[in-house]
């Protein structure tokens, strides 16, 4: 298997938050983890930043933030440069999808949870 950097996006330390669950299934399947959300915290060795750090060889961006405060990030993501970002359920935006696609950048409307555990990640 492929290790993708993975960016989680509107990352938590809470164990009811879906991005924690990605955090842990992106570590245990091997994948290397960056993160951001509110508070800094550590999941799985992951530390979850709070500022929009330039990380280098993203492949895949993994969102948990709704559409409005998406809105914060949109340069940010493009100017990582990853192959792909995934809308996980709750995260749609079709006025992203554009701006990513006009960036040569993969819109996946998915669950990374789902895409982890089926082996499509």
């Amino acid at each position: 298997m492929k290790n993708k950097k993975t960016l989680v996006l509107g990352a938590s330390a809470n164990p009811a938050r879906y991005s924690y669950m990605a955090i842990r299934n992106l570590t245990a399947k091997g994948h290397s983890v960056v993160a951001i959300g509110l508070k800094e915290e550590e999941v799985f060795g992951v530390k979850i930043q709070t500022k929009q750090i330039p990380f280098t060889n993203v492949d895949t961006v993994t969102l948990y933030l709704n559409p409005q405060r998406q809105r914060d990030y949109y340069n940010y993501v493009v100017s990582l440069s990853p192959k792909r970002v995934i809308f996980n359920p709750g995260t749609e935006n079709p006025e992203f999808y554009q701006l990513l696609k006009l960036n040569n950048i993969q819109v996946e409307v998915a669950c990374t949870l789902v895409l982890l555990s089926t082996n499509q990640f």
